[in-house]
């Protein structure tokens, strides 16, 4: 019961997962590498020429897996005494727990983009700064899909601009916003709030705007409980631990958004 709840919630609870390239450590080795070939070009050449050598020197990221766990103790007397499944609701804090760390660890990766667009620290974001943000990933030749994972007050004045009176709440993104609180796909990106984004000191956060190639989630081990009786305690020791790493792979495919959180 403890291993099912805290997998499906897990699961669910995860936005970042989803979004980026995910990879299996196994056989042995507690990392994977991942090889990265730089764009080639095609030439045109005259009739009965001889083609020139084009050099294939890929290069290549090492992503290395580290644990991440959680341990509490369930005393007899408090699991026999609840009038809930308790070893349940332990397992859905776990898998919570472990969903957040990865997806905080992939968002924390947004500052290693190589380019910025948007406001700017103490300002708002705007459309135009999601339109931006798209034009650069095309320029880049970074593969669809596009995905913007932003902290709920960062994208806060995007949905209040689609919804406000100037703009009409005839459109389906308006109505969407109003209906649901999701943006919905702008500008060929499709936008998610995480509160796992960390927020500075000066109520400003980093969201990103991103091709699925630009970020990688190698895992060695999905989330694992397992229970240890002490007997002499009157007590099991619940332990749910994952092992896992998270890279950049091409920064030039993501682009951070540096905006205020104190809109909302």
């Amino acid at each position: 019961e403890i291993v099912a709840e805290a997998l499906f919630v897990a699961s669910e609870q995860s936005i970042m997962r989803n979004l980026v390239r995910n990879y299996t450590i196994a056989g042995g080795g507690k990392s994977v590498e991942v090889p990265i070939y730089a764009n080639v070009s095609a030439a045109a050449v005259s009739e009965a020429s001889d083609l020139s050598n084009t050099a294939i020197n890929p290069t290549s990221v090492t992503i290395t897996a580290s644990e991440v766990g959680i341990m509490t103790t369930l005393t007899d007397l408090a699991r026999n005494s609840a009038s809930r499944n308790v070893a349940g609701d332990i397992g859905r804090l776990f898998g919570e727990a472990i969903a957040r760390k990865i997806d905080a660890d992939l968002s924390a990766l947004f500052t290693g983009f190589s380019t910025e667009k948007g406001p700017g620290a103490g300002n708002e974001i705007v459309v135009q700064d999601l339109f931006e943000a798209a034009a650069e990933l095309r320029t880049n030749n970074a593969p669809g899909p596009y995905y913007g994972v932003f902290h709920p007050k960062q994208i806060f004045n995007v949905k209040k601009t689609l919804t406000n009176t100037f703009v009409g709440r005839d459109t389906e993104l308006s109505n969407e916003a109003m209906r649901s609180g999701f943006v919905g796909n702008i500008a060929g990106i499709q936008i998610f709030e995480s509160s796992n984004i960390s927020v500075d000191g000066s109520d400003d956060s980093i969201g990103g705007v991103f091709s699925q190639d630009a970020l990688a989630l190698a895992m060695m081990q999905d989330l694992k409980i397992e229970s240890q009786r002490d007997a002499s305690l009157r007590a099991d020791e619940l332990v749910a631990t994952a092992v896992f790493g998270v890279s950049e792979i091409h920064d030039s495919y993501g682009v951070k958004i540096t905006a205020d959180t104190l809109a909302a």
